[in-house]
């Protein structure tokens, strides 16, 4: 298509998705499926106006979807709930490490005996569709900062923290493909990729996170106030903790989501020092409070919060091009036996198998356990891991053959779930304010 056909067809999804919100939003499926009904229909599979080749674009696409990750994770880490308590972060934990791993071992080992893959492949394959999605999983993430729903929460912070497990195994299958030194015995790659790489980055997304919100509310509560633009202010944060997570060889997904938990944290912590009432914050709240009651001195705006609207008009955007182009990749052939069978192991049995392995010895109810076993949505961040591991060596006939079986997880994953989460959450899902506890 032309560029002119092509900003045409963006403006036009853009506008019918913002005039037609309210409407939208009472439909039985995301909005998800209505992208990729368009991309399906122009693209190979229908009419064939456009074709989008991710090998061709390997290099433009990793960006893409590495900044639409990036803008997610920052939208999810600003919505946990304040204070951090252990017994509320373990669930997500246990799911984000130990379910992450046994997912990964699982697809592995389908891949290499069902089909036929060689155990660097199957790893690394394990590693990129492991891992649930932050973009794609909205209807079933936290509602507004602060959202004390602890399912909600649950599912958020997994998709927050699960790229510190995913990483280091797309590490490890690259190493087994020999395109990756691992060190003797795989000493090198604990030592780096798992150990350093992980709490490194937590190290540097919180000191990050906790000193730009000191520095902030600084300058906001002194006698000559000092304007801040808190879109500004987000965008650097996330782009400078990336950068420097880069430079340090630490995963700079998992930074920047601690990132923002710790300025959200910190900004509420400091305000609550100053007399603040934590209800005034939204702090643990089942719904946002918007009003300040009369006698109320008006708070100062935090970063965390108002910056937030602006990363979620960016993460709606982002999901939009993504999943347009997504239904542009696919081609007839690739519904095939292997692919589909590869699907269906993940959301019937990986997911729920690794979820209920993974609570073990919570006191998650069963119910939530039934819940998370299912919404474990595949999308953006699979395609990210996937052109990563291209733009590193993967061989054209191994990286067609994954490219096949990525893009049909996540187009069924998008279907799948992205019509079940709606109805799954409205009929099953009914929280009890603060009772409603893993």
């Amino acid at each position: 298509m032309t560029n002119a056909k092509w900003f045409l067809l963006i403006g036009l999804l853009m506008l019918t998705r913002g005039l037609a919100a309210t409407v939208l939003s009472r439909l039985p499926f995301t909005s998800a499926i209505l992208y990729l009904a368009v991309g399906l229909l122009l693209g190979p599979i229908g009419l064939n106006i456009f074709y989008f080749d991710p090998l061709k674009h390997a290099a433009w696409l990793e960006t893409l979807t590495e900044i639409a990750v990036l803008i997610s994770l920052f939208s999810a880490g600003v919505k946990m709930p304040v204070p951090i308590r252990i017994s509320r972060w373990r669930p997500p934990i246990r799911l984000a490490w130990v379910s992450m791993t046994i997912t990964v071992a699982l697809i592995a080992a389908f891949s290499c005996f069902l089909l036929n893959l060689p155990l660097g492949a199957g790893v690394l394959l394990g590693a990129v569709l492991a891992p649930t999605d932050p973009v794609l999983a909205t209807d079933v993430q936290s509602r507004h900062p602060g959202d004390n729903d602890q399912l909600r929460f649950t599912l958020t912070c997994e998709a927050g923290m699960n790229d510190g497990t995913a990483f280091p195994f797309v590490m490890l299958g690259l190493g087994l493909l020999g395109l990756y030194e691992l060190g003797e015995n795989g000493v090198w790659w604990v030592l780096l990729d798992v150990a350093w790489a992980s709490l490194g980055a937590v190290a540097i997304g919180v000191t990050s996170g906790t000193l730009i919100a000191r520095v902030v509310w600084r300058l906001r509560v002194q006698e000559q106030k000092h304007d801040v633009l808190d879109d500004l202010v987000g965008l650097g944060l996330i782009a400078i903790v990336y950068g420097i997570s880069l430079e340090l060889h630490v995963w700079g997904f998992l930074s920047v989501f601690f990132a923002a938990v710790a300025l959200r944290q910190t900004e509420l912590s400091m305000a609550q020092e100053s007399g603040v009432k934590p209800e005034q914050l939204n702090a643990d709240v089942a719904e946002p409070v918007d009003a300040v009651a009369d006698g109320e001195a008006a708070l100062p705006p935090i970063v965390s919060a108002e910056a937030l609207v602006f990363k979620e008009h960016l993460e709606r955007l982002s999901e939009l091009l993504l999943v347009l182009l997504l239904g542009g990749m696919l081609f007839l052939d690739f519904w095939n036996w292997r692919a589909i069978s590869l699907a269906i192991f993940i959301f019937i049995v990986a997911r729920p198998l690794s979820v209920f392995v993974g609570l073990i010895g919570t006191n998650t109810s069963w119910r939530n356990r039934w819940i998370s076993g299912w919404f474990g949505v595949r999308g953006i961040g699979s395609l990210y891991y996937l052109m990563y591991a291209i733009n590193h060596g993967l061989s054209e006939v191994m990286a067609r053959d994954f490219i096949h079986l990525t893009l049909v997880v996540i187009t069924l994953s998008i279907l799948v779930h992205g019509t079940s989460v709606k109805p799954l959450m409205n009929r099953l899902w009914r929280p009890r304010g603060d009772t409603a506890r893993m």
